[in-house]
């Protein structure tokens, strides 16, 4: 999917949401027939019925299947880790690319466990954006650019795709997106991140309220997002609004990817109804953003480590939700006499 030229860069982007297409109703009433007559008690599985029923709705058919998965993780540097905001030096930002590329991760072993397609998505990591305390982070033509750059993530048939992120200093970034976009006071949003000690939080918090109060009230998501917001978040926000347009249905990993969904659930509150949101973080104000924009996060392992590594754990229960629709046998078909009425 590419963006036309328009008067604005981001006009095309707000095109793109306001003719966001809607579910599959037709697939959703054949799997749920199809369901109905399925060897179990009708309800039995539970959540995993629904999530088989939110992939028929998003990328169908009836037997909704899950062949062409991929983890697409994007990395991006930002200039306000020179506030002291994170525990770790932006060069480990690139180090643990090199890292991804090497298979030594977390979620290259996750990938092999569940047999999910990875890639890595290097931002301009030698560049990093403007320290958002003092100016804004990308102009609106980067930002509309690197929205549609990653949407290019959706290349090559994928029917399932996870959104992550490694960027040292990026939960600094996503609370200030989302501190600017649903309110509050800057610590409702700052966590620890990666580990910083009570001066590295106090110090997050005022990088956060600074950068906040640059906005002067500013509230259009898009604004927000290439004002204060970072490249890994534009680009998952691209993803997710490329992914609803050609229905691949999404898995949103933690806080960082949450920050980037949330500037579409801004624009328009069913802009996330073909995401999936993948675990809880430990990350505290990970809830609070998940509370406001009313989703359910499918996992609850006190993770925090980014890198799409909740949403690729959660990958694995939709592929077999998926599995347990389109191969379970129905009555019928395995002889099994059906309930009486």
């Amino acid at each position: 999917m590419s963006l036309s030229p328009s008067a604005l860069p981001f006009d095309d982007i707000r095109n793109l949401v306001r003719n966001m297409p809607g579910a599959d109703e037709a697939a959703v009433a054949a799997f749920r027939e199809r369901n109905a007559q399925l060897t179990k008690p009708a309800g039995s599985l539970g959540r995993m019925e629904e999530i088989a029923e939110w992939l028929a709705a998003w990328h169908g058919p009836v037997w909704p299947k899950v062949t062409r998965p991929l983890v697409a993780v994007f990395a991006a540097n930002h200039g306000v880790t020179v506030k002291g905001v994170s525990a770790y030096p932006s060069s480990v930002t690139r180090q643990m690319v090199e890292n991804f590329a090497a298979g030594g991760a977390a979620i290259n072993q996750i990938c092999i466990a569940y047999d999910l397609g990875l890639k890595i998505f290097d931002l301009a990591l030698d560049l990093p954006t403007p320290d958002i305390t003092e100016a804004d982070a990308l102009e609106e033509a980067n930002c509309a650019a690197t929205m549609a750059f990653g949407m290019e993530a959706l290349a090559g048939g994928i029917d399932l795709i996870c959104i992550g992120e490694m960027g040292i200093g990026n939960t600094t970034i996503a609370a200030a997106v989302l501190n600017g976009l649903f309110g509050g006071e800057a610590a409702d949003w700052v966590g620890p991140g990666t580990g910083v000690d009570d001066a590295g939080l106090e110090r997050k918090r005022s990088a956060v309220a600074a950068a906040v109060e640059r906005l002067s009230g500013e509230r259009d998501p898009l604004e927000v997002l290439r004002r204060v917001g970072g490249r890994e978040i534009a680009a998952m926000a691209g993803v997710i609004l490329g992914a609803r347009h050609q229905k691949v249905p999404v898995i949103v990993d933690g806080y960082v990817a949450t920050a980037a969904a949330a500037v579409l659930h801004a624009m328009d509150s069913r802009a996330l109804d073909h995401c999936l949101f993948g675990h809880l973080s430990a990350e505290p104000a990970h809830a609070r953003a998940l509370a406001i924009m009313e989703k359910k996060p499918l996992l609850d392992f006190g993770m925090r480590l980014g890198e799409g590594t909740g949403a690729a754990l959660a990958a694995g229960i939709v592929k077999a939700a998926a599995q347990l629709h389109s191969g379970m046998a129905t009555f019928e078909q395995a002889g099994v006499s059906g309930k009486e009425r």
